[in-house]
């Protein structure tokens, strides 16, 4: 299938930026299955909630939104942190995701302060 447009969110830096800490987090292969899980769906999260902000109408809806993503996007770097300390992941993919998450989380208070009133 043809991609004709993109979308908006596919054109935000820290969509972008968001997609790379999912995948370091998926190739950090962190051996603890619940740590793992909350890492996944954190980032996940993050991705997710940047997209559904980019496509909402008001600035304060979309503020609310970012924040969101902001935060789960500082417990994915968390997650990451953690496991790395444990000796439970991979220490390369761990510390790039950590510094995906450093540029996110920086790209996404930039687009909370330009929504915020």
């Amino acid at each position: 299938m043809t991609n004709f447009f993109d979308l908006p969110h596919e054109k935000l830096y820290a969509y972008q930026e968001a997609r790379k800490l999912l995948a370091c987090v998926r190739e950090a292969a962190i051996s603890d299955g619940k740590l793992r899980d909350q890492a996944l769906r954190a980032a996940t999260s993050t991705c997710l909630n940047i997209a559904e902000g980019c496509g909402r109408v008001g600035s304060a809806d979309k503020a609310r939104v970012y924040a969101i993503a902001r935060g789960e996007c500082c417990e994915a770097a968390a997650a990451l942190d953690i496991a790395l300390l444990a000796g439970l992941c991979d220490d390369k993919p761990a510390r790039s995701g950590a510094a995906h998450a450093r540029a996110v989380s920086a790209l996404v208070s930039g687009l909370i302060r330009r929504f915020s009133s």
